[in-house]
């Protein structure tokens, strides 16, 4: 395939080749059938893969919940951590592509324990913070060491199910970034309590999160087969016909690295993906302080971040199984985005405690329903090497979003003594998402007429 130019025009991708069901081709096999192994292979492999994002997530965001008595103890100012809870994002941002093209490389068994063991033991690490400048170096560590996972694991699934099936359990998997918060909102609220052996709460919170990343990192040498043919659980003829429906799904138009560079789409993704970023790391990693201020104890704030959480779960999922049941994506995405929109304004105008809590679950189940079924977009023009590197790229542009939304919200909280103006900010950068991805669709995902 001739590599495009900057220049050239971008082709179209028609919604039926990424949205409808893949149809077999010659008949050598039941679509019955290969929809049934589909459904075993999804049974084995996304509630691992759901825990790994659950602790990966509880580790990177349990330190919202650490800074309701780490800041006072620490003496860390609202931009000091602001600043530190996103720089996670500079090294994630600085080594996700090296990472996923490793994965691709030396396979997702090996590599996956690489990142989570890593992780596990810096965020262990980050116990022993002691001022502004070790806050920074252990959380951009912590990012660089975690870098690749989730990218890798979308990329994971294109080894494993079709386009038309990828939407839902794209849900489910990022299911569990809310359930990470559904589990980690009560356990840190809890252990903020705790003392003992000269360790503050915030540091046993810290240290107690860190450990299941290790022991899942070790686990996963036996729970992860690098691609269906190594799967000990699938048969001969249900790997051959798992590698017969894939070799049947239409074809991504980009192949190789350089040219997935040159490619004006894969930067125009950045820009919803980014917005919605912003919002979810803006509002997720400051929510905790949100909450306690409005007079709730560290255990009754464990408890109500859990609330937004539990709907975004169940909406994710939702929206994930219409995506797929409609064979439409960018309408999906944007309406998901202006919801969101509408859940911050709430939250930044409203003031009654019921209902800024009534916003954020609005807002949440917003932010996280967009969030799953974007990665439908970009997965349906990326193959091989692309998609190891396109994911990645995507990614790491995009969740520079981590950093300017919590930066964003400290600053603004420092300048204003309140969180109204933050929280419309945010809004602004969903509705931003929203508008841009139905651009996208527009331009680069038509119908056939």
């Amino acid at each position: 395939m001739p590599v495009k130019t900057m220049a050239s025009r971008p082709k179209t991708v028609s919604a039926s080749r990424f949205c409808s069901r893949v149809r077999p081709s010659g008949g050598h096999f039941r679509v019955n059938e290969a929809d049934r192994i589909f459904r075993k292979a999804a049974v084995r492999l996304i509630p691992v893969m759901a825990l790994m994002y659950v602790v990966s997530y509880l580790d990177r965001s349990n330190i919202s919940f650490a800074a309701l008595t780490m800041n006072k103890e620490l003496g860390f100012s609202p931009e000091i951590y602001g600043r530190g809870a996103g720089i996670f994002f500079w090294g994630y941002f600085l080594f996700e592509v090296p990472s996923n093209l490793m994965l691709e490389k030396v396979g997702a068994r090996a590599w996956m324990c690489r990142i989570m063991v890593t992780w596990g033991m810096l965020s262990m690490a980050c116990a022993f913070i002691a001022g502004p400048v070790s806050f920074y170096v252990l959380r951009f560590l912590l990012g660089a060491a975690e870098a690749g996972l989730y990218p890798g694991m979308i990329l994971y699934m294109t080894y494993w199910f079709p386009q038309a099936t990828r939407g839902r359990f794209i849900a489910l998997f990022l299911a569990a970034v809310p359930m990470a918060s559904i589990i980690g909102g009560p356990l840190s609220g809890w252990l903020l309590d705790v003392t003992g052996m000269g360790l503050s709460g915030w540091q046993w919170l810290l240290l107690l999160e860190g450990v299941p990343s290790v022991l899942l990192g070790i686990a996963l040498l036996w729970l992860l087969p690098d691609r269906p043919a190594a799967a000990k659980w699938l048969t001969a003829e249900e790997k051959a016909v798992v590698a017969e429906r894939l070799a049947a799904e239409p074809r991504g138009e980009l192949h190789g690295f350089w040219e997935l560079l040159k490619d004006k789409r894969i930067w125009i993704f950045i820009i919803p993906d980014f917005s919605i970023v912003i919002g979810l790391y803006g509002l997720g990693l400051w929510m905790p302080q949100i909450i306690n201020g409005l007079g709730f104890s560290h255990l009754e704030t464990g408890f109500l971040v859990m609330v937004p959480y539990l709907i975004a779960v169940a909406a994710m999922i939702l929206v994930g199984l219409s995506s797929d049941r409609r064979g439409e994506r960018v309408l999906h995405v944007a309406a998901s985005a202006f919801v969101a929109a509408a859940g911050l304004i709430g939250a930044a105008l409203l003031h009654h405690p019921v209902l800024v809590i009534a916003s954020f679950c609005v807002a949440s189940a917003g932010i996280y329903s967009a969030l799953a079924v974007f990665w439908t977009l970009p997965t349906a023009i990326l193959r091989g090497v692309a998609a190891a590197g396109g994911l990645a790229l995507l990614n790491s542009f995009a969740n520079l979003g981590g950093y300017f939304g919590p930066d964003l919200m400290g600053r603004l909280y420092a300048a204003t003594g309140n969180y109204t103006l933050g929280l419309l900010a945010l809004a602004g950068m969903e509705a931003l998402a929203g508008v841009s991805v139905i651009l996208i669709g527009r331009s680069f995902f038509k119908r056939p007429t």
